[in-house]
């Protein structure tokens, strides 16, 4: 999970998450990947859930908020908000735009305006895990 922190998480990527994670707590149990054993049952086994995803989120979103009080420079590389063209083609998926969707925040702008306040930050975060 090292630098998790600046990991844009596609639909692609989240499945490679979850993927591993079942990677991992199957050698944990030493579940040999020939068994035929549902991913519901190696939770069951385990008296888990799913965690890595909601862990990387929460990451993401305290150093977001922590960048986001600061007036310096890596506000605007993580908005995007830079000058000049983009590339041609279709838009790639930010960091805020992820984030956005988790929080259940509709719109980018709302959520940058409540990264400055830590209180509520704090609470929207802890409502989202």
């Amino acid at each position: 999970m090292y630098g998790s922190e600046a990991w844009t998480i596609t639909n692609k990527f989240k499945k490679k998450l979850e993927a591993v994670e079942m990677w991992f707590l199957r050698r944990m149990l030493k579940i040999p990947w020939t068994a035929k054993k549902t991913n519901e049952r190696v939770l069951q086994e385990a008296q888990s859930k799913r965690s890595l995803l909601d862990k990387i989120r929460k990451r993401q979103a305290t150093f977001f908020g922590h960048i986001m009080r600061q007036e310096k420079l890596e506000i605007l590389i993580i908005t995007g908000m830079m000058t000049g063209r983009r590339c041609r083609g279709r838009q790639r998926e930010r960091l805020t735009d992820g984030m956005a969707k988790w929080l259940g925040i509709g719109c980018v702008v709302a959520m940058l305006q409540k990264t400055k306040m830590r209180q509520v930050w704090g609470r929207l975060i802890a409502n989202a895990m």
